[in-house]
């Protein structure tokens, strides 16, 4: 065996990542247009236009904080 013979090992394989990628942002754009699709529909059936006022806005940010924190703590052990 040559010493410039090196074994791939899954870490040094950069494949994952771009497969992490992509199936990642798949899922939020549909959960995403999921989102818009069902807050224009209550919208619709309440007669009103679509408003998010700034405080909506704040909590909406703070809840996703606290998924995307969830989510972080999902590798470790």
């Amino acid at each position: 065996m040559e010493e410039t013979e090196m074994i791939a090992s899954p870490l040094q394989d950069n494949s994952w990542k771009l497969r992490t990628l992509l199936i990642g942002g798949t899922i939020g754009a549909l959960v995403g247009v999921g989102a818009a699709f069902l807050l224009t529909k209550r919208a619709e059936q309440k007669g009103q236009a679509l408003a998010i006022t700034p405080v909506k806005g704040v909590q909406l940010g703070v809840m996703l904080a606290g998924l995307l924190r969830s989510i972080l703590s999902l590798g470790e052990d």
